[in-house]
């Protein structure tokens, strides 16, 4: 079954954001194959690829690569088998998984041996996969991302598992590379309308159902003009979940690594230090202060929450509350969505909190992912709140209420 270039590109992204040198496998890959082909475009000179085809197109695979020229001298390798490809960091599957159950295990079982531990094993499987139950098993124990790309034929589900000793259950293994050194991950779920305004996801469906609600309204009822409002406020809505691209999206060097980002658009409402328990064992600072800078997000703002920092991720937890107004005391009581992430230093953590309106947070990061800083993770839908909190002592806040932010771009805070 062929697989898709967005789908490819979710398959190869872990390979791809590494800056520094590192090693690769793609598994199942004949020349032209669009993983193959989004692998071989990610390379620096310092990389390492090895490409494991099979035996009727090993010979043509490797006519291929002496045919693009030196550039692939010494640092492309093409095998017959699995068992002549020496471990890698990130393994990719180059088509997407379609085998029953048991030849699946076998066949996950042969690969995990092959991704250094802390690696990545990425692939795609179709909704209708036979061994879907496998791989949810697997991405319960070691997942840290999944992506749906609608624009596969059929659509397929990308898998990341960061491979290691443990599950989640035993202790997350750690990532090889440093969340300092990574690009922004590639997210499907900010949907390209223009080269520099993009949509999340949600934003698509939401105006998709609207319109076809007026659609419907119309077929049913042609005299009626019931149609007129869903059509009219598909563009409004869809408009809410606007994911502008920012500098951060360019996959350039930090350099202001002691700067703490935005991690949302907004108005600062409150910089203070104060003690929250709610986190305190996720981050192993139980009575610990924090430097909190809390940023309010009107209905007009864009919703998309960014990674303030560079850091692993080591805790998503949600903690159940009231559903007051933003602006009010009650709001510090409101649901929310803490991440926690370790940085080199210390762990800080990012809350999202609901507003009255709708109140749907939307997280799609997992323990063991690396955010850089800047990176998309998640959205607050309709009125809401984002709090950073820093270690106290550690950093020093370089906003005060009543000003603008922008995420991944304004500084709120220095590390000292």
């Amino acid at each position: 079954m062929p697989i898709s270039k967005a789908a490819a590109r979710g398959i190869t992204d872990e390979f791809a954001r590494r800056r520094g040198p590192k090693t690769g496998l793609v598994v199942g890959a004949s020349w032209g194959n669009p993983v193959l082909t989004a692998a071989l475009e990610a390379l620096m000179p310092a990389d390492r690829l090895t490409v494991v085809a099979d035996s009727h197109s090993i010979e043509d695979l490797r006519a291929s690569l002496a045919a693009e020229g030196s550039w692939t001298a010494g640092i492309v390798t093409a095998v017959a088998t699995l068992a002549e490809a020496a471990p890698a960091e990130e393994v990719m599957l180059a088509g997407p998984v379609t085998v029953e159950a048991e030849a699946f295990i076998d066949d996950i079982a042969l690969l995990r041996e092959k991704v250094e531990p802390g690696g990545v094993l990425s692939f795609a499987a179709t909704l209708t996969a036979p061994a879907r139950e496998e791989i949810a098993e697997l991405v319960a124990d070691y997942g840290i991302g999944t992506d749906l790309i609608v624009r596969s034929l059929p659509p397929v589900r990308i898998h990341k598992l960061r491979i290691g000793s443990a599950s989640k259950h035993e202790g997350e293994p750690r990532a090889i590379a440093p969340a300092e050194d990574l690009a922004p991950a590639w997210r499907a779920s900010s949907v390209a309308l223009t080269p520099n305004l993009h949509l999340d996801s949600n934003g698509v469906i939401a105006a998709g159902l609207l319109l076809g609600t007026a659609w419907a309204a119309k077929k049913i009822r042609p005299s009626s003009k019931a149609w007129v409002l869903p059509a009219l406020a598909a563009a409004p809505v869809a408009a809410f979940f606007r994911d502008p691209q920012r500098e951060a999206d360019l996959r350039g060097e930090d350099d202001e690594p002691e700067a703490v980002t935005a991690a949302s658009d907004g108005r600062i409402m409150a910089v203070e230090t104060v003690v929250d328990e709610r986190f305190g064992a996720a981050t192993g600072a139980a009575g610990a202060e924090w430097l909190r800078i809390a940023a309010y997000l009107s209905l007009t703002d864009v919703h998309i929450n960014r990674s303030p920092v560079a850091g692993e991720v080591v805790d998503v937890f949600t903690e159940k509350g009231g559903y007051s107004k933003v602006g009010t005391a009650d709001a510090e009581h409101n649901a929310a969505c803490y991440t926690v992430l370790a940085t080199p230093r210390g762990r800080i953590v990012v809350a999202q909190r609901t507003g009255a309106v709708l109140r749907r947070i939307v997280n799609r990061t997992k323990p063991g992912a690396s955010l850089a800083k800047g990176e998309r993770y998640g959205l607050i839908r309709f009125g809401s709140r984002t709090d950073v909190y820093l270690p106290a002592g550690a950093a020093e806040a370089a906003v005060v209420p009543g000003e603008a932010v922008r995420a991944g771009e304004t500084v709120i805070a220095r590390w000292r």
